[in-house]
């Protein structure tokens, strides 16, 4: 029986071994600033790095990225699908307008939160024609939905930077 009990009691320091390397591996991440990865969709006007996505840390549920918008790019009337959206404005000032019409439009500036609830047909803007806007994104799924809405006449007609990318296509 002691012996028994000597093969168990090795299983389970086995067992334990592999779990603390399994943690080192898949457990917290810390991604360093200087570190994103700008292998991610880009556009005109816009810079955008992936800090937390499938590829760089095994992500399933959440994608998280800095963009950097030159003053005046505006993107096309769109929508993400299902997913949510949470962008936080670390300097410059952002104009979102949304609606069917695009008929409502609040203003964010260093410090703020914007949410983007699934299915809002929404704009995003520089407001400042002078400096860039620079924001943390985070979204609730790995992959990009992006639905360009035609049928909208935007308020503010990108005109200066168009942002087109795979994600954002050129206005007709």
């Amino acid at each position: 029986m002691s012996e028994h009990s000597h093969d168990h009691a090795h299983d389970h320091d086995h067992h334990h071994e592999h779990a603390e390397d399994r943690w080192k591996h898949d457990g917290v991440r810390v991604i360093k600033g200087d570190r994103l990865d700008s292998n991610t969709a880009q556009t005109p006007g816009m810079f955008r790095q992936a800090a937390i996505n499938h590829a760089r840390v095994g992500a399933q549920k959440i994608w998280a990225g800095t963009v950097t918008i030159q003053p005046d790019a505006k993107t096309g009337v769109h929508h993400h699908g299902a997913l949510e959206s949470v962008i936080y404005v670390v300097r410059g000032r952002a104009r979102m307008r949304w609606g069917e019409r695009l008929e409502y439009v609040a203003e964010a500036e260093p410090g703020d939160f914007i949410f983007v609830p699934p299915y809002v047909p929404h704009q995003e803007i520089n407001a400042d024609p002078n400096q860039p806007l620079e924001c943390v994104l985070v979204r609730s799924d790995n992959e990009a939905v992006v639905v360009n809405i035609t049928d909208v006449d935007p308020v503010e007609k990108p005109e200066a930077v168009y942002w087109v990318d795979p994600i954002h296509k050129a206005p007709d």
